[in-house]
């Protein structure tokens, strides 16, 4: 176990290196000449000059690659081009909102998305079936911010139950704060209930074929207690996978959700930064992002140890 455990985490760290590597070629990669896109029309040749010092571009490559790795170890992930700040310290002045969305739409998801799956599947070919699976079409076919309008329209203007838009802190009162969240986690959180959900449907139909199920039909057990004890305990690992596997969906959903609902989270400076090509608030997300996506997959795999102690890989 703890073998498998320092395997999984050393596994994290050329992962992490490649994705470092990647965010930081961002700068290199981007079309024209950055320094100049930064600068503008009007930007005089001295002005091009000192962004791009600023940047680094005036250097090779692997000794700005090595200087920025050292400085992100020591917790500096630059200064912004535009405001002056420092970019650990503008992310740390959005990530309570991007990080209260995300909880709230992954509990939202989970706890409804399971359930529905079970359902369907213990239903299979009924009308709850199809329901669940409809909507998980749905799910999947609507964009997220065409849904957060819609919901926006229904609930903030039409009934007038919650915000249009906006975020409160959580300091400032739970109800304001989960006021201001419901609509775009339930928004953001559609497709990834239906991914969930029909990944639950189809694991339960195949476990609920198996021959323990059918012992235990037969020695009297509960349709509840085969549901959920015996078929989803033994269908866990592939559900929880892509739970792991939807968080890339929760992060690349927030960026467009809180320009939908005006929440000043990450996403949104996300947008402002690739606007305004504000490489050091672009690089500095990204990498926070990737972070948190490997993190969580991680955390993912060292789980399976315990839903299946038989995975040791």
């Amino acid at each position: 176990m703890f073998a498998y455990i320092v395997r999984r985490v050393l596994a994290t760290i050329p992962v992490m290196a490649f994705v470092a590597l990647f965010v930081f070629s961002l700068l290199y990669v981007a079309p024209g000449d950055p320094a100049a896109v930064i600068a503008g029309d009007q930007a005089t040749p001295e002005d091009v000059e000192r962004i791009r010092a600023s940047l680094g571009l005036d250097r090779p490559f692997l000794i700005r690659f090595g200087e920025w790795v050292w400085r992100i170890l020591q917790g500096d992930l630059g200064v912004s081009i535009f405001t002056n700040l420092p970019v650990s310290t503008m992310i740390q002045q959005r990530i309570e909102p991007t990080l209260s969305l995300m909880i709230i739409t992954l509990i939202l998801a989970v706890s409804v998305a399971i359930p529905m799956g079970v359902i369907a599947a213990w239903k299979q070919g009924t009308v709850v079936d199809r329901t669940v699976m409809g909507f998980a079409v749905l799910g999947f076919s609507v964009p997220v911010f065409v849904v957060g309008y819609v919901l926006a329209y229904i609930f903030a203007l039409e009934l007038d139950w919650v915000p249009v838009q906006g975020y409160t802190p959580i300091k400032q009162g739970f109800f304001p704060w989960f006021q201001n969240l419901i609509l775009p986690a339930v928004a953001l959180g559609t497709v990834y209930i239906a991914l969930i959900a029909r990944i639950t449907r189809a694991t339960m139909l195949e476990v609920l074929q198996q021959d323990y199920i059918r012992t235990a039909r037969a020695k009297g057990a509960g349709q509840r207690s085969i549901l959920f004890l015996h078929a989803l305990k033994n269908a866990a690992v592939p559900v929880v996978t892509v739970i792991g596997i939807g968080i890339a969906l929760l992060i690349g959903g927030a960026v467009v959700t809180e320009s939908v609902f005006a929440i000043p989270g990450l996403g949104r400076l996300t947008v402002d930064a690739i606007l305004r090509r504000d490489y050091p608030v672009i690089q500095g997300v990204v990498l926070l992002f990737s972070f948190v996506y490997v993190l969580v997959n991680l955390l993912i795999d060292l789980l399976y140890t315990i839903l299946d102690p038989r995975i040791r890989y």
